[in-house]
């Protein structure tokens, strides 16, 4: 049985926040479907996101425009259309994931990488997007060519760097701070490349709208699995739009009351409660090429440092 609480939350989260259709489609593959395969039928996906307000004529134009956009790609079998993640969205997500579902524990002794972008081997073109990856990433833009992030993890800037083709066209630095990790000029860079204020008003109004759904799930005897793939959804996308805004900074460098912490704990914790139902509702509405979608990766319950399998 559905909640009336929850429904009307969910009515007022749809009305208040608008949300675009092509994000909105990319916010389901990357929670819900990668885990499954990557690939379904157009009809059933159609089927899915009705009760998120995108009707058919919405979805078409939308996986059309993310098709053209790199992100998905299509198959047609008889009649029936299918689309799934082109390697460039399997890469895009999987940049994603890493930041969305796994908080880095790191402590931090002054490292910072940095990375120049002026060679004259980089088409202008090609710059920009480099530039728009790394700060997708994290980093910050501290002069102009010079991107920087207070982090010794190469991996995720290697896999940038490669997957662009750029690695003989830029300059990759490792830098360590000299002296006291943090002082006034350092706490200035912060402030200047990283627009922390803002991120952090994000979190507090994502607490906020969140909070009450959390209670009111925790509180019900029984969870309806549509209503929990509907929360589970508009959840993601909200904590994924302010997560990817956010650096992810050594503690040392945040403000003593930033409200991230607080965000990814309810996040988890909402995440953790909707789970099971939610996953039985994509089972019993999306199929495959090969016909019902099959269960979720092991990966998949490593989110948010491990979810109940059963």
């Amino acid at each position: 049985m559905k909640s009336r609480f929850v429904s009307q939350w969910i009515e007022d989260f749809l009305r208040e926040r608008p949300m675009r259709a092509n994000s909105l489609i990319i916010t389901i593959y990357g929670d819900a479907i990668s885990s499954h395969g990557g690939s379904v039928w157009l009809g059933s996906f159609i089927k899915l996101v009705k009760p998120l307000g995108i009707n058919d004529r919405l979805v078409r134009t939308s996986v059309f425009r993310l098709s053209k956009d790199s992100w998905l790609t299509s198959e047609h079998i008889g009649r029936r259309s299918y689309y799934g993640l082109t390697a460039t969205g399997k890469r895009r997500f999987e940049h994603a994931h890493r930041r969305i579902y796994f908080q880095p524990k790191v402590h931090w002794e002054g490292d910072w990488q940095l990375v120049l972008t002026t060679s004259n081997t980089l088409t202008p073109t090609l710059r920009d997007e480099v530039r728009k990856e790394l700060q997708w990433e994290g980093f910050g833009l501290i002069a102009p060519g010079v991107l920087a992030h207070p982090s010794a993890n190469l991996e995720p800037l290697l896999d940038i760097l490669q997957s662009n083709e750029v690695q003989d066209s830029v300059v990759v630095l490792r830098a360590k701070s000299l002296g006291t990790l943090v002082n006034k000029p350092t706490r200035e860079l912060v402030r200047d490349c990283w627009n922390l204020e803002s991120i952090s008003q994000d979190y507090k109004r994502f607490l906020d709208r969140f909070r009450p759904v959390l209670k009111s799930l925790k509180s019900a005897r029984e969870l309806d699995p549509e209503q929990c793939f509907v929360v589970r959804t508009l959840l993601m996308h909200e904590f994924r739009r302010t997560l990817l805004r956010d650096p992810q900074l050594p503690d040392q460098l945040l403000p003593h009351d930033w409200p991230g912490n607080a965000a990814r704990q309810l996040c988890r914790e909402l995440y953790v409660l909707v789970r099971k139902e939610s996953e039985n509702h994509l089972m019993s509405i999306l199929e495959t090429a090969h016909g019902r979608l099959p269960e979720a990766a092991p990966y998949f319950y490593e989110r948010f440092g491990g979810l109940v399998s059963n």
